[in-house]
């Protein structure tokens, strides 16, 4: 799996530079695929491309399913009748940065409009999108209306009939409705499907990312309580996190439900399955989010207000792989190995043979053995200068303590900044790992305020977006002249 050198570019549709205030599948995207082509790129790396709640996060959904409908296109929307240039132009905010509260006001009553429009000429496709997709969309869509009727509330405070999914109770709800939420849908895959087309027709293969774990307050949870570890009262018994880190000293409190893994294995992990075959039909390669989880998790006391105090639980392992594999065949699988690894997680990436990840920015501990140099890897492995949740090179070499520079400058000896990021793009492509996944925020030379996330905050996240004029011949050389030197 991923066994030819290749490279790609890491950029959230989020980030794209679309005029209405937030990347989406339209034209931006279109460009984008364009330059990756241009540049001699294989790869696009993309975010989970859920729907997001509170704070934002593509990694805390609503539906580990569902797509984000802030993602759709509202100039296709026009180009398809559903809205005309007024209903969107002069209302949607176009911010250097994604302003999600002014999309929250916004946006839903614009794709009303579009949804109005759309009953009038329904597309013939419509009835098998719903049918083939009903085993997720039906209940997502009863979520999302439910939600509205309790403004927003989270469904464990729902009036009893509805906070405990009962098939009979919600025959009362039929398409009138949910018919919105099932739009947004059709309208959400449609048009990735178009762009994920034409970026495979292209050359261009798309890494998305699963989360390891799911929102509690989210469809996955409310349609399948007995798969989480929950109280009669629907409320989490422990919930996820990870223990201190280099990102935080009381470790980081994530807040999801855990997972019933011995329900889930009695059953095949049917919900699994599930998840990753949707995974699929929406990605070309799947990176598994927080991939040591699978081999044991952090548990920590729902009460609790850190994670500190948490202990680690043994994960299902092996046999969810095995199960997926006998489902599904052979998938290209990535594990995000990173963080605090033991010799059984270590053991139990070489036994799926998935390619696990290295990042530059870990490797300045002062020991020339450190896994994150460049200098020790092997082929099996996905290397980043930084992830989404790094600073970009620039903006991470600026901000180091006097000490922590003196590590890097030991082994890179840069003259500023600027020629720091340099070296570290031409250190990971010229390594022996088989594939390299860039920021975009490094080609640009950006700085720390260029950031996608910080983990253990939550403001300042998820907004980072490309300027419109990010495009240049000279950039587009550069970064194929960079890959094709690296004989990638």
């Amino acid at each position: 799996m991923l066994e030819k050198r290749r490279a790609g570019i890491l950029l959230p549709i989020s980030s794209l530079p679309c005029p209405y205030g937030i990347g989406s599948f339209g034209k931006v995207a279109y460009d984008f695929v364009d330059f990756l082509k241009e540049a001699n790129q294989t790869y696009w790396q993309i975010l989970p491309i859920c729907p997001t709640s509170f704070g934002d996060s593509p990694y805390s959904s609503v539906s580990t399913f569902a797509g984000n409908p802030y993602f759709i296109d509202l100039d296709l929307l026009a180009e398809d009748n559903l809205l005309r240039a007024k209903d969107y132009v002069k209302i949607s905010k176009n911010t250097k940065l994604v302003d999600y509260d002014n999309l929250y006001n916004v946006r839903s009553e614009i794709l009303k409009k579009a949804y109005d429009n759309f009953l009038k000429m329904i597309p013939i496709d419509y009835a098998s999108f719903v049918n083939n997709n009903y085993y997720w969309l039906h209940d997502y869509a009863l979520f999302m209306y439910l939600k509205d009727k309790f403004n927003g509330a989270s469904f464990d405070v729902w009036e009893d009939k509805y906070k405990y999914h009962n098939e009979d109770t919600l025959k009362e709800f039929n398409e009138s409705h949910i018919g919105f939420y099932y739009f947004l849908q059709y309208e959400f895959s449609k048009q990735w499907s178009n762009l994920k087309q034409y970026a495979n027709k292209n050359g261009i293969k798309i890494i998305g990312d699963v989360p390891i774990y799911v929102a509690y307050d989210s469809a996955d949870v409310w349609a399948n309580p007995k798969m989480f570890k929950l109280d009669k009262n629907l409320k989490p018994v422990k919930v996820a996190g990870c223990p201190p880190d280099a990102f935080s000293d009381d470790g980081q409190l994530w807040g999801n439900p855990l997972y019933n893994y011995k329900l889930m294995k009695s059953d095949g992990y049917s919900w699994w399955i599930s998840r990753c075959k949707r995974a699929f039909e929406l990605y070309d390669i799947v990176r598994l989010d927080h991939f040591r989880g699978f081999e044991a998790y952090w548990a920590v006391p729902a009460s609790d207000k850190v994670a500190v105090n948490g202990k680690w639980v043994k994960g299902p392992g092996y046999s969810i792989f095995k199960a997926i594999k006998k489902a599904l065949g052979d998938k290209e699988f990535i594990a995000e190995d990173l963080g605090y690894l033991t010799d059984a997680v270590y053991k139990l990436v070489a036994k799926t043979k998935f390619p696990g990840m290295k990042v530059l920015e870990f490797g300045f501990d002062g020991k020339l053995d450190n896994e994150h140099l460049p200098v020790n890897y092997k082929e099996n492995i996905v290397a980043y200068i930084g992830t989404h949740d790094n600073a970009p090179a620039k903006g991470w070499y600026e901000a180091l303590s006097k000490k922590e520079k003196s590590n890097v400058n030991k082994l890179i000896a840069p003259l500023n900044s600027d020629d720091l990021v340099d070296k570290f793009i031409d250190m990971i492509q010229n390594s022996a790992a088989n594939t390299v996944i860039i920021q975009m925020q490094d080609y640009l030379h950006l700085g720390i305020d260029a950031r996608i996330n910080t983990p253990s905050t939550s403001t300042n996240n998820w907004i980072w977006r490309l300027d419109e004029d990010y495009y240049s011949l000279s950039l587009v050389k550069r970064i194929a002249s960079i890959t094709k030197k690296a004989n990638r």
